[in-house]
């Protein structure tokens, strides 16, 4: 008996199995654990288990990228695949190549997976959600350029908006390229300068509703820089472009109604807004034209015209008090000057010489005393009504009353 190395073992063994065409196409059912994936490589590596056992299982980039759902762990599967040996480690284990769930359909498992993803996201918060203008000018319609819904919509809202402005940007609504074109027909609609978008198409089958389950679709309509209305198929119908959308309408016809008011509704909330308008001009122009007539008012009142009759009639007044009071100074100052004029009169040499007296000068100056005089002097008698020159003959000094 020859002696193996370890390698020859091994690669004796993996042959073996390869050749056993038993183990070339297995099915196992078990429960995934240890699920790791490279990140650079793309290759999945995990363990199937059961109750009892376990046995490793690698599935390599290739088949792992058709997988229509993420494998997890603790997830029951039902696996396609060879069983091989892996020589280094002389561990045998299954080269998958197919997965599917055990008890889920793997399109609903990967819907699941899909919501779970897009909700951690924020697609679906409803914080972000945007209100519809209330007048769009540009309305985009991405659908299918041959669908019904398009023909819908469009009646409807030439109907209740003609005013607005409708752009189609056709798109396939089913299909492997569907989601990338009802993709690029949202990015077109939005960089368009649209003000609203109505996205949608009519009822079918899941299956024919699957673009608008997709992750492209609803980032596409996640980072729409303009609102988005969502109508796939009938009301009972629910995708997941619905719940990231801005609205969702159970029909597109609905959608044409949510999106734009109603011409009609439009002119009779106009009308009332005129009336009401014109109702309020009127009640501030009365107010205007009140305050008017009352600054008016206190204009003239304050204005020159006024202000000069006001302070004429003052000057009026002053000069009447001042004439009084000056007559009335001057009938103070006539009595006053007359006192003084008989007290004058009464103390003046003419009035004492009228009665009977005489001013006798001496060489022109009054003679107030004998001594001022000597005999043979010449004195002027000045008497009431002329003058006597006389000589003295005698000065006797003494009582007047004893001459």
């Amino acid at each position: 008996m020859s002696i193996l190395s370890v390698s020859q073992l091994n690669r004796y063994v993996a042959f073996k199995l390869h050749e056993d065409t038993k183990l070339r196409t297995v099915f196992v059912r078990g429960e995934i654990a240890n699920f790791t994936r490279n990140f650079r490589s793309g290759h999945c590596y995990f363990s199937i288990c059961d109750a009892e056992a376990s046995v490793r299982a690698v599935m390599f980039r290739t088949n792992a990228d058709r997988l229509p759902f993420e494998p997890k762990n603790g997830m029951h599967i039902i696996l396609q695949g060879s069983v091989t040996l892996y020589e280094r480690d002389g561990a045998y284990q299954i080269n998958v190549t197919d997965m599917q769930p055990d008890g889920v359909g793997a399109q609903a498992l990967a819907l699941q997976q899909r919501r779970e993803k897009l909700a951690k996201l924020g697609y679906f918060d409803p914080a972000r959600k945007r209100q519809l203008p209330q007048f769009p000018e540009k309305i985009g319609i991405v659908t299918s350029r041959s669908g019904a819904a398009l023909h819908d919509m469009l009646q409807i809202l030439e109907r209740r908006y003609p005013i607005g402005t409708v752009c189609v940007y056709p798109a396939l609504v089913q299909g492997e390229a569907a989601p990338q074109s009802i993709a690029e027909a949202l990015r077109t609609a939005g960089s368009d300068r649209c003000d609203v978008i109505l996205m949608g198409r009519g009822g079918g089958s899941n299956e024919d509703l699957s673009a608008f389950q997709t992750e492209e679709v609803a980032a596409a309509v996640f980072h729409s820089p303009v609102p988005v209305i969502s109508a796939v198929g009938h009301e009972t119908d629910h995708c997941i472009a619905d719940e990231v959308a801005d609205l969702r309408a159970p029909t597109p016809s609905a959608a044409a109604e949510l999106a734009v008011p109603e011409i009609a509704a439009l002119k009779y909330t106009a009308a009332q807004c005129a009336e009401r308008m014109q109702h309020a001009i009127f009640a501030i122009l009365d107010a205007k034209s009140q305050k008017l007539q009352q600054c008016r008012q206190r204009f003239i009142a304050a204005g020159p015209e006024n202000r000069l009759n006001l302070l004429s009639a003052r000057l009026d007044t002053v000069t009447e008090q001042l004439h009084r009071a000056i007559r009335q100074i001057v009938l103070e100052k006539s009595g006053a000057l007359q006192m003084q004029l008989e007290r004058l009169e009464a103390y003046s040499p003419v009035a004492i010489l009228q009665r009977g007296y005489a001013l006798v000068y001496h060489d022109h100056m009054l003679v107030r005393d004998v001594d001022m005089l000597h005999p043979d002097d010449t004195v002027t008698l000045q008497l009431a009504n002329g003058t006597v020159r006389a000589n003295v003959t005698v000065i006797q000094k003494g009582d007047p009353n004893e001459i």
